[in-house]
């Protein structure tokens, strides 16, 4: 099945980046695009799920704006988390249908992609019943949530590779107490790859375990017009 993927090179606002997930859900929808997959970085955010509880903020809204950190209640599922550069955000905008239909059966694609990515730079990652994401011995290193409007999905998953972990210190990390979050470079150290190198395994490991045939564009401008004009708009 023939997808487009987009990767935004700068880091992207939140509130950008749910503005185009819901012009690029609704052109799906509509079946005016194909799958669209986008892989970005965010600037520095805590988001809620739909479990998230206002008790897991651990600052109050004056000392998140005092850290330079954005605070949204999203609508996909899960608790809260946080994102910054230095961590790949995947947003698959995919038509689930037909034999696809199947919301755990899709977690379930979205944990391997991470858990293959972290086996191609040699890290022993896991799956830990009843809590979703892709673990390491050292802490979990992706977390997901998505949500499903008419069988189309949007948000997704975030995977950290060498971002500043200690905005994680300012929340309760998917409502887990006591659980360490990691990242790529906790494990790898000096010999965690660039973003780049990561990015192309995610995206490629995206491609093989969703069945889907990726055409990235590296830019904007390369992107189809069709595409250009969605974002272009957000």
């Amino acid at each position: 099945m023939n997808a487009w993927a987009l990767q935004f090179s700068e880091p992207v606002p939140y509130q950008t980046g749910l503005d185009l997930q819901h012009r690029l859900l609704a052109a799906r929808q509509r079946n005016e695009i194909p799958d669209t997959v986008l892989i970005l970085q965010h600037t520095p955010t805590v988001t809620l799920g739909n479990r998230g509880r206002d008790n897991y903020l651990l600052k109050t809204p004056e000392e998140y704006k005092a850290l330079g950190i954005d605070v949204f209640h999203a609508e996909r599922g899960g608790d809260v988390t946080y994102h910054a550069p230095g961590q790949w955000v995947l947003y698959p905008i995919i038509y689930l249908g037909g034999s696809e239909a199947d919301a755990h059966g899709y977690l379930w694609n979205l944990e391997e992609v991470a858990l293959r990515t972290l086996a191609d730079f040699g890290i022993a990652g896991f799956r830990r019943e009843g809590k979703n994401g892709a673990w390491t011995e050292q802490g979990k290193v992706a977390a997901i949530g998505f949500r499903l409007k008419r069988w189309v999905s949007f948000h997704g998953m975030s995977f950290n590779v060498s971002l500043d972990l200690s905005g994680f210190q300012t929340i309760v990390p998917c409502g887990l107490v006591g659980q360490p979050v990691a990242s790529m470079k906790t494990v790898l150290g000096e010999s965690c790859p660039s973003m780049e190198a990561v990015r192309d395994r995610l995206l490629a490991n995206f491609s093989a375990v969703c069945g889907r045939d990726l055409e990235t564009f590296r830019t904007l401008e390369e992107s189809p017009a069709k595409l250009r004009k969605i974002i272009s708009e957000a």
